[in-house]
């Protein structure tokens, strides 16, 4: 009966994993898969699974996610359908969905500045709101005019200050089931060549110290104040630690990566010693930037 109704409202499949929705790649089956196509069909669907009490979880690209290997019984709403984009003279109106590297791109060609700082962010424009995800000194808060959202049943229109941005964080994180749907980005004029070359030199400096062509969730912890969270990790002697095949990178030991075969358990495993000893060391707690789910 789910199946039936989440055909009608989407793109639906039932042999799918987190370890083929996340950029971890790890994590057990799903039973329900829905991609809706437009903010309706997800307003419908939402509905449905509340009133028929059916856990549900929304992702984006699964690049900030770390999920267990039990099967997940519930419904899995992948926004990676919700993807256009409208670009006028002073903002950007993006669909949850829409990859923020390539709309960075898109703006820099046509001489917009906007997304410099997260063109190197693999995740799309729902995510990086509901992290408040940044980079070299900027952030959503600094470009976010307003945002769709869906709560209780309503598709409203929020600004920037109802939305509680702080660092790597939003009034989303205490409301999991409101939905970002879309939003407005504040654009700037700047020459296309000094956008383009700005966007090169922090992709470079990525890919020279960060490990890209490992599966990860990107950096696992957030920085602590007046510190940083890889700092403290090589001080307790973690970089390069290993449990299986989850590792502390070598090149970068804010980042634990998948080589293969990685666990939620082995990962989550290593984060838990990382947080004692970090605790024990320097009275400093390192809270998670990668969210857990149903591990």
């Amino acid at each position: 009966m789910i199946r039936d109704f989440l055909e009608i409202h989407g793109e639906y499949h039932d042999d799918k994993s987190f370890k083929d929705l996340t950029t971890l790649k790890m994590g057990g089956p799903i039973r329900h898969l829905i991609m809706p196509e437009s903010a309706e069909d997800l307003k419908t669907i939402i509905a449905y699974l509340k009133t028929e009490r059916i856990p549900f979880k929304i992702i984006g690209n699964g690049s900030n996610l770390i999920c267990g290997e039990a099967e997940y019984e519930g419904v899995v709403i992948c926004m990676k359908k919700l993807n256009t984009y409208r670009i006028s003279e002073d903002e950007v109106y993006a669909e949850a969905g829409v990859l923020v590297p390539n709309l960075a791109m898109i703006l820099a060609k046509q001489g917009y500045s906007c997304l410099e700082f997260a063109a190197g962010i693999p995740g799309c424009i729902g995510g990086l709101v509901y992290m408040n995800a940044g980079a070299y000194k900027g952030c959503m808060a600094d470009v976010v005019k307003e945002v769709m959202v869906l709560k209780d049943d309503q598709l409203v229109w929020m600004n920037n200050d109802e939305l509680k941005f702080s660092y790597r964080n939003s009034i989303f994180h205490s409301h999991p089931h409101w939905a970002v749907v879309a939003a407005k980005l504040k654009l700037e004029r700047k020459p296309s060549e000094e956008i383009e070359e700005l966007m090169a030199d922090r992709l470079r400096r990525r890919r020279e110290t960060q490990p890209l062509d490992k599966a990860s969730a990107g950096s696992c912890f957030r920085n602590p104040d007046n510190d940083f969270a890889w700092k403290l990790i090589d001080s307790i002697g973690y970089r390069g630690f290993s449990i299986n095949d989850v590792c502390v990178s070598e090149k970068h030991s804010n980042f634990i990566v998948n080589n293969g075969n990685g666990t939620a358990d082995d990962y989550l495993n290593i984060v838990y010693q990382i947080q004692d000893r970090v605790k024990e060391k320097y009275q400093i707690r390192l809270v998670m930037e990668v969210e857990k789910f149903n591990c």
